[in-house]
């Protein structure tokens, strides 16, 4: 189906500025990913736009035909308004001219094959979704299986997150429980659970990481709870050369990620 919309006020439009509130996200079990760059990574992983909305200004682009036709192919819906109306739906000044309305996914641990990668990444508590997404794009550099979100963390369904993760939502598995769950679930068979600690922790260069690793970080301000560190296998600490007393959590993601990759494949 196609379909041109060229009116602020109609109601597919309130829908999709919607989805920019995750009350309404949760509500409609939709999200929002901007940008053809990030559709396309979409495509390529098997996940198609439910709705493709183009602005009528746009630049000509063979990416851009071929995701139309499989849009269309699918059962989906194309729609084409103009730039300012695609502005007010993605909450951006200048908007990247084509945007995507995708289904939420499942995620939920049953949703995860913990056998299908060694590295897998666990963010607890973690708010700022810039910070979530460049996680997300950290677990597909390294080739981890994907994303494990304890207790209250921003929604990976934001745009905010979604564009941060540079399509790396789309490539990586994702899921979502509170600590109990979790820690029920990753008892339930392989895995080392390794943290970024003080705490009675080893030099997280040349420590003895196991696969499937959980790669653990905290709260930006806060870290991780004692109880939740001294519930892991492995403490490991990174040095701190200068006035600073932490690294970013996304930062330190990423670090003590590439140590365990070098270490599983050594």
């Amino acid at each position: 189906m196609r379909r041109e919309i060229t009116g602020f006020s109609n109601p597919t439009v309130k829908l999709l500025k919607s989805l920019r509130d995750k009350k309404h996200r949760k509500r409609e079990g939709l999200f929002l990913a901007e940008g053809l760059r990030l559709l396309t990574d979409a495509r390529a992983c098997g996940r198609l736009p439910q709705m493709l909305v183009m602005a009528n200004a746009r630049d000509p682009h063979p990416l851009l035909d071929a995701l139309e036709a499989d849009v269309l192919a699918s059962g989906g819906e194309v729609i084409e308004t103009s730039p300012d109306i695609l502005s007010k739906i993605t909450g951006k000044d200048n908007p990247q001219g084509v945007a995507g309305v995708f289904a939420e996914f499942d995620t939920s641990l049953a949703a995860l094959d913990r056998s299908s990668a060694n590295i897998w990444l666990v963010a607890q508590a973690l708010r700022d979704p810039g910070n979530l997404g460049t996680v997300l794009r950290t677990g597909d550099a390294v080739g981890a299986g994907g994303l494990i979100l304890i207790d209250d963390c921003a929604d990976p369904f934001s745009v905010e997150a979604v564009r941060a993760s540079m399509g790396a939502v789309f490539t990586q598995g994702l899921a979502q429980a509170g600590w109990d769950e979790f820690v029920s679930w990753l008892r339930a068979g392989e895995g080392q659970l390794v943290a970024a600690s003080l705490r009675k922790a080893v030099p997280y260069r040349g420590a003895p990481y196991a696969a499937p690793c959980f790669v653990m970080v905290g709260n930006e301000s806060r870290g991780l709870p004692e109880h939740y560190e001294l519930a892991c296998d492995l403490r490991v600490t990174m040095p701190m050369k200068g006035r600073a007393d932490s690294l970013n959590a996304a930062v330190a993601a990423a670090v003590l990620a590439y140590e365990v990759l070098a270490s599983l494949e050594g």
